[in-house]
């Protein structure tokens, strides 16, 4: 399902027009500002696409900076922090269901999902992973992990690929696995700013193997290893993940085409980094995504031994 669904107006406020595109312009300063690759690569889109990546992103950012804002999970904020996620929720769930908001952002994502016909059931999912972060702090196995990262990753694959349009249902397995794989780049990515939150995402299970210790916060020989590990499945996702590549239309293609090489590029920026993940925030610089995002415009998607090099 595709095409321009209005949204019901709220006497006293804007026209429903006006709500709609200024909830897009801040949808789209939202991945601009904290969800570049996704910016990048939606750029490849035409406009229509392009405004629905943005809107799926942005309800993704909002709930996530709920449970992770400084000290959401302590005792004395637990609570504060679960009613915020909740009211958010439903929030995002009446706006769904045709009620009137006067929430610019929400409006949008609302528009988005009635326009694209993402199916409620992935939000459900969804926001309880969100839940489920105000919780667990530690994973066992990787399968415990999967579990969670089914909603918090894997599921927006499935949100984004009713915008992507694919040509096969086929593509629902490398969409769930370039999801999978963009979380576990920011898990590998992100271990220190994860332990300022109390949590651990690599599983334990691979910690004791290795006898790594995320905890001192040290490239050590053993943490080296873990991470050679890591980011070897890591990679085996992004490769699963481009087999969807050719079941898209050109214009998606290249998006996604673009978004993976990006993101995979981080695993690379780890390793040149002797898998230092402490010291300072592993990024990709803006004028390497823009560069590439050019390059794929021209040249199409990377074939997959780039994506992977």
């Amino acid at each position: 399902m595709t095409g321009s669904v209005e949204p019901p107006s709220v006497p006293g406020t804007p026209p429903a027009s006006t709500l709609l595109r200024e909830g897009y312009r801040q949808c789209a300063l939202l991945t601009r500002r904290y969800g570049t690759t996704y910016f990048w690569g939606a750029a490849l889109l035409p406009a229509p696409q392009r405004r629905h990546v943005h809107a799926v992103y942005a309800l993704c950012r909002l709930a996530d900076d709920i449970v992770d804002a400084d000290g959401a999970t302590s005792p004395a904020a637990a609570a504060g922090t679960t009613r915020r996620l909740d009211d958010f929720a439903a929030a995002f769930r009446a706006a769904r269901a045709g009620e009137p908001t006067t929430d610019p952002v929400m409006t949008a994502v609302a528009h988005t999902v009635r326009a694209c016909g993402i199916e409620d059931e992935r939000f459900d999912r969804f926001f309880g992973a969100m839940a489920q972060d105000l919780t667990a702090t530690r994973y066992e196995t990787w399968e415990d992990l999967l579990g969670y990262m089914d909603g918090s990753a894997a599921v927006i694959g499935e949100m984004m690929l009713p915008v992507l349009r694919p040509t096969s249902p086929a593509a629902l397995g490398p969409a769930r696995a370039l999801g999978l794989a963009f979380q576990l780049t920011n898990f590998l990515r992100d271990v220190g700013e994860d332990l300022d939150r109390g949590r651990v995402y690599v599983p334990q299970e691979d910690l004791r193997r290795f006898g790594a210790d995320p905890a001192a916060r040290i490239a050590s020989p053993q943490w080296k290893a873990l991470m050679r590990f890591e980011i070897e499945r890591n990679r085996g996702l992004y490769a699963e993940a481009s087999h969807g590549i050719p079941l898209l239309p050109a214009a998606s293609a290249r998006c996604v085409g673009a978004a993976q090489a990006l993101y995979s590029r981080i695993l690379e920026r780890i390793e040149d980094n002797d898998y230092d993940v402490f010291s300072a925030r592993v990024r990709v610089p803006t004028w390497r995504k823009a560069a590439l995002s050019a390059q794929v415009m021209v040249l199409g998607p990377p074939r997959r031994k780039a994506v992977l090099a």
